[in-house]
């Protein structure tokens, strides 16, 4: 049964954390007037208004540099179509077979950009190319569509997917390299202009254009890209005595060479493609209690954040299973119950202010961040244009997916990024007895990335992922309330020791790659590098490097964009993220990177995942 509670109202909220305020934040966050609460969209602004309210309710004040509780930030929110400037066009230039020349396909009927599409024009000969897949390996565990194919200057088109007959085991090889960008950055990298990509009557939406959702990223992938309908691109093989059934079915055994490289010559296709890339805006929200006594002018503060943005009707980020499609996405584990626990914290932690105001030395901020889901956009913000020196910060303590507890067991991440947490958490959990899990790793995919890579330690708050995490099943009915409460109490008396007069000091430390053994086939090329996602610079910017790992002992630091990887230009976080897969563990490689608009040229040494 679908939750549709919710009311835009002031929250009335006890000042001590309880189950039934909990309950009334969550129900609010997670309900299906909100619809999913996806950044840049109506439900993110009533989740950002709702808790606004909140603070003020509770008595936190917003922070003094910004005007009221909300701090904006732009992001990239998908593209548009340009319809006047877009256009396919296919002819057939043999004289006997003028006549069949089809021309100016439909826009949405025929063809289709792919949102990852880059802008303009190019008319020349087209090449049907497969499977359009490349994959790295000796004998039969590789896989080229190309070879002995000349596709420069040329548009391909390739199948959609991967081969159909393969078995399981295969096909979960073949998919690491068969993602529409992946295809695209092969046929650019083979030396086409353009590719266009059918599903073939044996695959998955036989003949269906490919919808056009963008991912989030601010970066085109180097060439002209859409998708076509089955019965345009049998009309273009018809001219060789050929058609896609056929062709496919050749190909489905995983022989790329079933069927012989295919030039078209008397084909021409002039392909132009115009898209406009969206921007919207969307909010942090930003609370903060001052000490009320400080030693110095520049008061320092403990930082609380849980991100209150989901995935809106999960069309993009979304793990639907079949039937889930366009249904909303509540998030309550995502992440309506870190912000839910953050909320009762400020109260409480208020309410040991207002009783002992001489107790505390430091400050408390919380924050709520938008855009966690789209690649950390809101608090990567937060840390790119602080509203005070982060240098104030000590600590960020991140609540994300803090709702599901099980079996008592609490997972705490991050624990390597100060030599004083583990011995804070044994003294903080005596009481609260719960299972721990500590994991020192300090990369997540959360939003503590944001803050570990500026000197601040950091830790993250987790009960684990779960059948529901990313898809509509994930409602307050499934929370376990207990749990949150005794989390949120557990995390409070946490915070309430680090701003006390007797807390000592965290003190950052840098946290170096583990290497560990495994077998050969379970490697992952390594480079320590942390890209900033949300950087709309062509190559990957880097808000840091990992102590210790290849690209610290290349020398790479923060604020250095790679621009080519092994000879393989850089142009998004995508064609860095293949060609590291295309690395050779322990083999010294090239790598490029723009250091104040120079370009400079090191040596580094890729090393197994660790």
């Amino acid at each position: 049964q679908r939750n549709t509670r919710a009311e835009i109202k002031e929250p009335d909220l006890s000042p001590l954390i309880t189950e039934e305020d909990l309950k009334k934040h969550v129900y609010f966050l997670a309900s299906d007037t909100l619809e999913g609460r996806m950044t840049g969209e109506k439900g993110s602004r009533l989740a950002a208004k709702y808790i606004a309210k909140s603070l003020k309710q509770i008595g936190i004040q917003p922070m003094t540099s910004l005007n009221g509780y909300y701090q904006p930030f732009d992001f990239s929110s998908g593209v548009e179509v340009k319809t006047d400037n877009t256009s396919l066009l296919w002819k057939n230039t043999s004289e006997e077979n003028a006549q069949k020349t089809r021309s100016d396909l439909v826009l949405g009927v025929d063809f289709r950009p792919l949102a990852f599409s880059s802008n303009g024009d190019f008319s020349g000969e087209l090449v049907f190319a497969g499977y359009g897949l490349k994959v790295p390996g000796e004998g039969a565990e590789s896989y080229n569509s190309y070879a002995g194919l000349n596709v420069s200057n040329k548009v391909a088109l390739v199948l959609r997917y991967v081969p159909e007959g393969v078995s399981s085991a295969r096909r979960a090889v073949l998919n690491r390299y068969a993602s529409l960008r992946y295809k695209a950055m092969i046929a650019r990298e083979a030396g086409a202009k353009g590719i266009l990509i059918v599903s073939g009557p044996n695959s998955p939406n036989p003949g269906k254009l490919i919808p056009m959702r963008s991912d989030q990223s601010l970066g085109d992938s180097g060439i002209l890209a859409a998708s076509i309908n089955s019965d345009s691109a049998d009309a273009w093989l018809s001219s060789s005595g050929q058609n896609l059934k056929k062709l496919q079915t050749g190909l489905d055994q995983e022989n790329p060479h079933a069927v012989r490289a295919l030039e078209i010559p008397e084909s021409k296709v002039q392909l132009s493609i115009q898209l406009n890339r969206l921007r919207k805006q969307d909010n942090n929200v930003l609370g903060v209690l001052h000490p009320p006594r400080a030693d110095s002018a520049a008061p320092e503060y403990i930082m609380l954040g849980a991100h209150y943005d989901h995935l809106g009707f999960g069309e993009v980020g979304g793990f639907n299973a079949k039937g889930e499609e366009k249904m909303i996405h509540n998030g309550a584990d995502d992440n309506a119950s870190g912000v839910a626990a953050v909320l009762e914290m400020a109260g409480a932690i208020r309410q040991q202010l207002i009783k002992a105001p001489n107790s505390i030395k430091k400050g408390v901020i919380f924050s709520f961040w938008s855009g966690e889901e789209l690649g950390l956009i809101g608090s990567t913000h937060f840390a790119d244009q602080p509203p005070m020196p982060l240098e104030r910060i000590k600590a960020y303590l991140n609540f994300d997916m803090v709702g599901r507890l099980r079996e008592n067991r609490l997972t705490l991440q991050g624990t390597g990024s100060s030599s004083k947490w583990k011995s804070f958490i044994e003294k903080w959990n005596i009481t609260s007895g719960f299972q721990l899990i500590l994991q020192d790793d300090p990369y997540l995919p959360t939003d503590t990335t944001a803050f570990y890579p500026q000197g601040i330690p950091v830790l993250s708050f987790f009960t684990g992922s779960h059948e529901e995490y990313h898809r509509p099943a994930d409602d307050p009915d499934t929370l376990n309330w207990r749990g949150l409460l005794r989390i949120s109490q557990f995390a409070a008396k946490a915070v309430k020791s680090l701003i006390d007069n007797e807390s000592p000091e965290l003190t950052y430390t840098e946290v170096a790659p583990i290497q560990n053994g495994g077998q050969r086939d379970t490697l992952r090329v390594y480079l320590g590098t942390i890209p900033d996602y949300t950087s709309e610079t062509e190559g990957v910017k880097l808000t840091g490097v990992r102590a210790g790992g290849p690209a610290d002992k290349a020398g790479l630091k923060a604020g250095d964009v790679i621009t080519s990887l092994a000879g393989k230009p850089i142009k998004n976080i995508y064609d860095y993220t293949y060609a590291l897969d295309a690395a050779t563990i322990g083999k010294t490689t090239e790598i490029t990177i723009l250091r104040s608009d120079v370009s400079i040229q090191k040596n580094i040494v890729p090393i197994a995942r660790p």
